[in-house]
């Protein structure tokens, strides 16, 4: 057991009263017992956690249901599948798991467990980063055992595991995923080793769940800086197979003199832009597909070069495929279709010739969405040069100057026709149909273009002039 250089956490985990509750148990039972894990990483990085791990060898849960009780914890989840524990303290989620070895079975990545040592225990781990502890027993208390040199490899900002990774990988291919999340949350490096065997084992990852792949690809969207994950899951090429659409966005085109920029890569900084701005996953994820249908669209156009036209609404309707794929929350879809539908619309509403109906018409179909459109937009400026930086920056505050001034002219807010559909059916003598539909639409309209104001009675005017002319048509 290697305790590196006699390095000590005792005096940063001494008075807490769960540490000295634990430690006296153990102490009193006379078992081994350590913190390990992510919390021990974290507190060598001094990031705030709020949750913490206990290996204990021996039975995990019947000394954690001896710690709740001095602690007077009633609620103590048990799961004797796992060996494992876990209860709330004083908002600290708190879990034992007693020590264990794992084999695998290569048709699933669900491990068989036995009951194991210590060492059985930091070996089974995925990371170097993640098989340290910190002893809670009397003749070594606070002293931090790293067995695979996991300090260093925090000390050097770096991913590895502590077995051959192709063993790692082959035996749970969600790891692959894990150790770029980790890479993207910590701004780690990984090893090269563990880049060719994501490359290698990739396709072990179709006996992963397809919400455990994607929770971890969401956890890479909600890191400090995206695009380290998620370069990483190209160049290994696992791109690939969780996420094809935004893979194949990489390459640079060129035909003669003109060229445009790699869609992947400016992408990227989209992402990292936005993150800036927002934690709102699904305004990155927004960012992350802003321009996924880019591919199938390009053409290359003589005297303007390579043309995107329409790659807002083919990207639009390409999102529920996805979704449905990748498992992803259904009632996120339309904000997702939405923002990516309108996210050329600001740019092109920045002309000082644009109308008050081409604005009223955008403020209704961003809807309460608007400010998240916006910074999309904004941080989809990812040009090196400052001056055009300025100008498009100075267009986006010039169309939302004409928003507020439409907005606060029209009272626009939570826009609908004055006259409501129960009222179109009665002075129509209608039933409720696709006819009543369309009337309420003709009114919403003439709101929009300016032919009409905002308000009942101007709304209701107008549908005794048009009711009849409409009734008319099929």
């Amino acid at each position: 057991m290697n305790t590196k250089n006699k390095i000590s956490f005792a005096d940063q985990i001494e008075g807490q009263k769960i540490i000295q509750v634990i430690a006296d148990a153990a102490h009193n039972l006379s078992v081994d017992i350590y913190i390990v894990g992510g919390f021990v990483r974290d507190l060598i990085l001094k990031r705030l956690r709020s949750d913490i791990d206990f290996l204990v060898i021996g039975s995990g849960t019947e000394f954690a249901n001896i710690v709740a009780k001095e602690l007077g914890i009633q609620n103590v989840a048990v799961f004797n599948n796992f060996g494992t524990a876990h209860f709330n303290y004083n908002g600290l989620d708190v879990e034992f798991v007693g020590a264990r070895k794992e084999s695998y079975d290569r048709k699933t990545r669900k491990p068989i467990v036995e009951d194991g040592t210590f060492e059985d225990d930091i070996t089974r781990r995925d990371f170097t980063i993640n098989t340290l502890a910190i002893s809670l027993n009397n003749k070594n208390f606070g002293q931090l055992i790293d067995t695979y040199n996991g300090y260093e490899d925090i000390k050097n900002k770096i991913i590895k595991t502590p077995l051959d990774p192709l063993k790692t990988f082959d035996d749970d291919p969600l790891r692959i995923m894990r150790a770029f999340r980790f890479a993207s949350q910590l701004n780690f490096n990984v090893d090269e080793s563990i880049l060719k065997a994501a490359r290698e084992m990739r396709d072990r990852l179709t006996i992963v769940s397809q919400e455990r792949i994607t929770d971890e690809f969401l956890k890479i969207l909600q890191s400090p800086k995206p695009s380290i994950g998620l370069k990483l899951l190209y160049d290994s090429s696992v791109l690939e197979i969780v996420f094809p659409e935004i893979s194949i966005m990489a390459g640079v085109d060129q035909r003669k003199d003109y060229h445009h920029k790699d869609v992947f890569l400016h992408t990227l900084q989209v992402v990292d832009n936005i993150c800036k701005q927002t934690d709102n996953v699904w305004l990155r994820f927004t960012a992350l597909v802003h321009d996924i249908a880019k591919p199938q669209t390009k053409k290359f156009v003589d005297g303007i070069g390579w043309t995107f036209h329409g790659h807002e609404e083919l990207g639009a309707r390409m999102m529920k495929k996805i979704f449905l794929r990748m498992k992803l929350p259904l009632t996120k879809l339309d904000y997702v279709e939405k923002l990516i539908r309108l996210h050329l619309r600001p740019i092109a509403l920045a002309n000082e010739e644009v109308t008050d109906s081409a604005i009223r018409r955008f403020i209704v179909q961003a809807g309460e969405d608007l400010e998240d459109l916006i910074i999309l937009c904004r941080a989809d400026i990812t040009s090196k040069n400052p001056v055009k930086v300025e100008k498009y920056l100075g267009n986006y505050e010039r169309v939302m100057q004409k928003v507020r001034d439409v907005k606060e002219r029209d009272k626009l807010r939570e826009f609908q026709s004055p006259v409501r559909g129960e009222e179109i059916m009665r002075i129509c003598n209608l039933k409720p149909s696709r006819k009543v539909g369309e009337i309420k639409t003709a009114i919403e309209d003439a709101i929009l273009d300016g032919k009409i104001g905002n308000n009942y009675e101007e709304a209701y005017q107008y549908l005794l002039e048009i009711k009849d002319k409409l009734l008319k048509t099929t």
